[in-house]
């Protein structure tokens, strides 16, 4: 298992557009018929908008004149010295760093404090990031700030103490098209010339070549068990599994308990796939728009769990998240320092062989021109970013087949769009019907209309499977009916999950 670093891809309020996200993924053989659909599945606007009251009610919350001196008074408990806190704070999707002058100290340091009410499981988020910080610092030559402090104290919550670089530019900031919004999405400047590009995408590649070096025995979040020593025992949290309790109101009793770990990549592609089943079952608002599309969309997670179930997904290749503007960089564009591990955690050794999804900063679901214009543009920069990786490698020990060749072979052969998949319920039906149906089942007829597609693959799925299918359309349609938020009983959401996995 290698790290597999997912980042916010993110979400918090739609004011706030996407986030980021660190590790590697993305070719072009589209279907005709796929083509035509809509890329980005709705996510529920009322749990998006709950998201949104919450993301404002944080906000306000963090920067209460109580609150900033309650984290001085932390401060100097902690560090044993008087502490200032020195404005502005740093308020990011998921965290809030508050800036600290502590006496005796050339530079500040930062106390990284999780925004209220906006991740799923805050305390084992912010150990498993010190963790892997502590980790990879301890590791690779990677230039990671790692915490001076961090635990889950009794009066201000999980927490982490790390110095401040000095500065708060990202990589991004060095790639990205100017932005007359600054709430717009970032996208990789179209003008930005060549040369600049495999430098800074050179840069990126010696960052990722680090990250292979690690290895791990099973698949989940690091904890730091002793000083310097560390093991995989906490479960993955995903910037996903987040992003569905936050914009689907999915239940957050569906996800893996505390602690579980996957020993192989097979038991993880399982889960993955079962929580794109959950997506559907679960999202009570703007799911599905008609019958028809309840039926594409249970056809693809009954389809795509199978194949996990099969070890078939495994067999193809795996990868995670978004990077650039967590590198820190200073005014040359000369990394300083690789920050928040948020949803980092040991992933099955494929992940890591994919390309990175994040070359052109925003993600294919999102992107103005459709995912087709997308993996067109993607394709002609992926040739820079390998160039720029052939090159890192030289200075790589030879023997074993070069990454960039692995990433090179998972674009020729879609094996990138498996990840994505898997990893994106928003995304997922469109790459699933676009670009792995027929790679996995054959060949359909042409020009099926896309509300058709389920038909073409409905003798595939078990009389079990297909009994399920009609009762959940009902079910579905019915709730389209009533726009609310359900807070679903625990045991009542695993039940339900289970009954639609015929396991």
């Amino acid at each position: 298992m290698f790290f597999c670093l997912t980042r916010p891809d993110l979400v918090p309020p739609r004011s706030l557009q996407l986030h980021h996200s660190p590790c590697l993924w993305p070719p072009s053989f589209a279907h005709p018929v796929a083509a035509r659909m809509t890329a980005r599945q709705e996510s529920d606007n009322l749990a998006w908008d709950r998201s949104d009251e919450l993301w404002e009610e944080a906000t306000k919350q963090v920067r209460l004149s109580s609150t900033c001196r309650n984290v001085e008074v932390f401060a100097e408990r902690i560090l044993g010295k008087p502490a200032t806190l020195v404005p502005p704070l740093i308020i990011g999707g998921f965290n809030v760093l508050y800036p600290i002058r502590v006496e005796g100290r050339s530079t500040n340091l930062l106390v990284r404090l999780p925004c209220p009410n906006q991740t799923i499981a805050p305390i084992e988020k912010t150990l498993a990031e010190a963790a892997t910080a502590a980790f990879i610092h301890q590791h690779t030559k990677l230039p990671v700030p790692k915490a001076l402090h961090y635990g889950d104290d009794p009066e201000i919550g999980p927490f982490m103490i790390i110095p401040d670089l000095g500065t708060r530019r990202g990589m991004s900031d060095a790639l990205e098209a100017p932005r007359d919004d600054p709430n717009d999405t970032p996208v990789l400047n179209p003008n930005i010339s060549e040369d600049k590009l495999r430098s800074l995408y050179g840069k990126l590649a010696r960052c990722v070549l680090q990250l292979v070096q690690p290895t791990f025995p099973r698949i989940g979040a690091l904890v730091e068990t002793s000083p310097r020593s560390f093991s995989v025992l906490g479960r993955p949290i995903t910037l996903n599994m987040n992003n569905m309790v936050q914009l689907s109101n999915i239940p957050k009793s569906i996800f893996p308990p505390k602690g579980t770990t996957y020993q192989t990549a097979d038991e993880w592609y399982v889960g993955l796939a079962t929580m794109q089943m959950a997506t559907l079952l679960f999202q009570h608002n703007d799911m599905v728009s008609s019958e028809d599309d309840c039926r594409n969309k249970y056809v693809a997670r009954q389809l795509f769990l199978r194949l996990a179930k099969q070890g078939r997904l495994s067999k193809f290749g795996f990868s995670d998240d978004d990077w650039p503007v967590n590198i820190l960089v200073d005014q040359d564009d000369d990394i300083l320092g690789v920050i928040d591990w948020e949803f980092a955690y040991a992933a099955p050794t494929q992940f890591i062989l994919d390309p990175p999804w994040w070359l052109l900063l925003d993600v294919p679901e999102m992107w103005d021109d459709g995912i087709e214009d997308w993996a067109n543009v993607y394709e002609r920069r992926l040739e820079t970013w390998l160039s720029a990786m052939e090159e890192a490698e030289k200075d790589t020990s030879p023997g074993s087949l070069p990454l960039s060749a692995y990433m090179r072979e998972s674009w020729a052969t879609g094996r990138f769009w498996l990840n994505y998949a898997a990893r994106k319920s928003w995304a997922f039906d469109t790459i699933f019907w676009k670009y792995l149906d027929e790679r996995f089942f054959g060949e359909r007829e042409k020009d099926i209309p896309k509300e058709s597609l389920w038909k073409t693959r409905l003798d595939l799925l078990s009389e079990e499977e297909r009994a399920a299918m009609e009762p959940l359309v009902q079910i579905k349609m019915e709730e389209s009916q009533t726009r609310v938020l359900v807070d679903w009983d625990a045991e009542e959401a695993r039940k339900h999950l289970s009954s639609f996995l015929f396991d």
